[in-house]
């Protein structure tokens, strides 16, 4: 079987999207039953940006016939294809909350992206939550999705260096929805350091100063290190598909702390303390819990994250392509 993949993504991004991509794509070329081809259009320039939106993804991408399937591994696609095609979807944030996003996102998504799912032969969610979220919200037959969660890297693991320090560590873009100015009003109610790990965003949101970090982007083993000296590990979103970091983090034996009623609570699976995102005084007391309950969420965490494989996303993401198929 010969799968074309759409890795325009990685011009755009390097945060869950691209990892999720980028390791999906390095385990299905270690198998024997696929032939993995891509395709990408333009560069990160804006003017390019609107162009493969606007143009290549609508009314080009679906031409090509250089497969037997094509995946996208984001709502964004063609409206007709050639192909049998797979979509997947990581979130529907930009429908939850469009204030978060940039004008051209928000006035795109609710024109196009339901064409694109309509098109899909089969849709990949990666949480039972974005499952839920896909037939709430856009009315997509549950009969069309498949729940493939995400995996974790092998480099996030308890073993290995650690960093120095008594701190909380943030991961996450500098934009709205990640919820970090409440972060660090309960780092700073705790009196502990707090360190955020993030790409620079949108939305006008900075951290720094007064306790506060912020390290920018960071090697993926610079973050394994962060995990493993972290007191905790904070992940106070408003809205997510999934949370690649909570698994992250409970791989490297880090106590986690995240949003209640999200998928993150979905991944954590009683292995994080749960906390409301829009109250500081509770993300606060939810910083001490973790700390106090450290030796039962590692150990929790570390049983969770043994369950989320890539190389079984991968082999549940063939499955999906000959199901498209038949």
């Amino acid at each position: 079987m010969k799968v074309l993949v759409d890795d325009s993504p990685l011009i755009q991004t390097r945060a869950g999207t691209a990892r999720y991509l980028t390791s999906l794509l390095r385990e299905l070329r270690r198998r024997d039953d696929v032939d993995v081809a891509t395709t990408s259009f333009g560069s990160e320039e804006r003017l390019s940006t609107l162009a493969r939106d606007a143009l290549w993804y609508p009314f080009a991408l679906g031409r090509n016939r250089g497969g037997d399937v094509l995946h996208c591994p984001t709502y964004r696609g063609p409206f007709r294809s050639a192909l049998p095609l797979v979509v997947t979807v990581h979130d529907l944030a930009v429908f939850r909350h469009p204030d978060a996003f940039n004008r051209w996102t928000r006035t795109y998504s609710p024109r196009l992206v339901p064409r694109v799912l309509a098109a899909a032969r089969r849709i990949i969610a990666v949480s039972d939550f974005t499952r839920r979220e896909l037939v709430e919200v856009l009315n997509v037959p549950d009969a069309k999705i498949r729940v493939v969660p995400n995996g974790v890297d092998e480099e996030f693991t308890p073993d290995g260096p650690a960093a120095e320090g008594d701190y909380v560590l943030a991961v996450g873009t500098l934009e709205p929805r990640k919820n970090l100015p409440r972060v660090v009003e309960a780092a700073r109610r705790n009196g502990v350091e707090l360190r955020v790990v993030g790409a620079r965003g949108w939305g006008g949101v900075q951290v720094g100063g007064n306790g506060v970090r912020w390290l920018g982007e960071v090697s993926d083993s610079d973050l394994a290190q962060l995990y493993r000296g972290a007191r905790c590990v904070a992940y106070a979103s408003v809205y997510e598909g999934f949370g690649i970091p909570v698994l992250e983090a409970m791989a490297c034996g880090a106590p986690v702390v995240t949003s209640r009623g999200t998928a993150m609570e979905e991944i954590a699976d009683g292995a994080a303390v749960l906390v409301d995102p829009s109250d500081p005084a509770d993300l606060a007391a939810g910083l001490e819990r973790a700390a106090a309950q450290r030796g039962a969420l590692v150990a929790r965490g570390l049983e969770r994250a043994r369950a989320f494989r890539w190389d079984g996303v991968a082999n549940a993401t063939v499955d999906v392509y000959r199901e498209a198929l038949a």
